[in-house]
């Protein structure tokens, strides 16, 4: 199950208290302060794991707890410190407070933030010892751990992001260049869930192309499933928009997408975006080539004809898109 968002609380370990304790060996009587300090407690830190793509081990566990630290002793002995507890997250996701700051932005294999530091541990006895009170009998408490409700984000990272209305070819053209096996049938909405492939380019190189749940006219503000989604696409360094051939009109198609997009994020509105129309083995083959050249308003760059069904004109994508990010 993908599962991109995740409510959890965190909480650190809590510092030992100081011990009071006095020297008490034989012919010592009378010895001075021996108790130890406490030890610290544990942090909590989040590490970017690139094995991991969901959140959902968070749904199932929401409480995440480091451990104490222990309390100081007799004889100088100081607590042991808690350890601190290292949680795994996917690369990609986003650790924002209870008011949505956004903390962290963990989008690289290996990336880690202490999320939550464990509290200080007291001083024992022996630290309060002065020329004027040489066997003080208090010492310090530990200092309590930070706790914080956290709000976990998944934005998935990939190289292209496919865009278009549902059914417009995007699982079946990922299912053709890469081994992603999305569910795909005749029916709006067929892709519930964000799909990652990777395609196995020339010389044993590799991109990464990301398929997102169709958008429909009003994504931005939650209708269908695009306010869900669009924020995995924002990552993408570049978006294919694909529009359906069996469609009458691609310019209202492109239109709705382009607005879509930017109503959502500007950062959207200004990623590179190359148009391929999908579907092309409804054509004949000498219409293929006046689709090549038809204009589309607010769009000025190559436009591709493809079919995932005949592979016709998928290489001529993947070698534009290879060329584009490598640019």
């Amino acid at each position: 199950m993908f599962i991109d968002q995740a409510e959890i609380y965190v909480k650190a370990g809590d510092g030992g208290d100081g011990a009071v304790a006095f020297r008490r060996e034989k012919y010592v009587p009378k010895g001075g302060p021996a108790g130890g300090d406490g030890g610290d407690g544990g942090a909590i830190i989040f590490i970017a794991n690139e094995n991991l793509n969901t959140l959902l081990d968070f749904r199932y566990k929401g409480q995440y707890i480091a451990p104490n630290g222990k309390k100081g002793e007799g004889s100088l002995k100081d607590g042991k410190n808690g350890e601190d507890k290292e949680i795994k997250v996917p690369v990609g996701t986003l650790v924002k407070d209870e008011n949505g700051e956004i903390l962290a932005d963990l989008n690289e294999k290996g990336m880690q933030i202490t999320v939550v530091k464990g509290g200080r541990g007291g001083k024992g006895n022996s630290k309060f010892a002065t020329s004027t009170n040489q066997a003080p009998r208090f010492a310090e408490d530990g200092r309590d751990g930070e706790e914080k409700n956290l709000f976990l984000e998944l934005k998935l990272i990939a190289d292209v992001g496919l865009v278009g209305f549902p059914n417009a070819g995007k699982s079946t053209f990922i299912s053709t260049v890469s081994a992603a096996k999305p569910k795909i049938a005749d029916y709006p909405f067929t892709t519930l869930t964000p799909n990652l492939g990777i395609v196995n380019y020339r010389d044993y190189q590799s991109m990464v192309i990301a398929d997102i749940p169709g958008i429909i006219e009003g994504a931005h503000e939650g209708k269908g499933l695009g306010l869900q989604f669009l924020r995995h696409i924002e990552r993408t360094k570049i978006l294919l928009i694909m529009l359906d051939l069996s469609e009458e009109n691609l310019q209202e198609q492109y239109d709705i997408l382009i607005k879509e997009l930017t109503n959502h994020s500007e950062v959207l509105s200004q990623k590179p975006k190359f148009v391929a129309l999908t579907k092309s083995d409804i054509l004949f083959d000498e219409e293929i080539g006046e689709f090549k050249t038809k204009k589309i308003n607010g769009y000025d760059g190559p436009i591709f004809v493809c079919s995932s069904v005949t592979k016709n004109g998928i290489q001529e994508i993947l070698d534009y898109l290879w060329m584009q990010l490598h640019n």
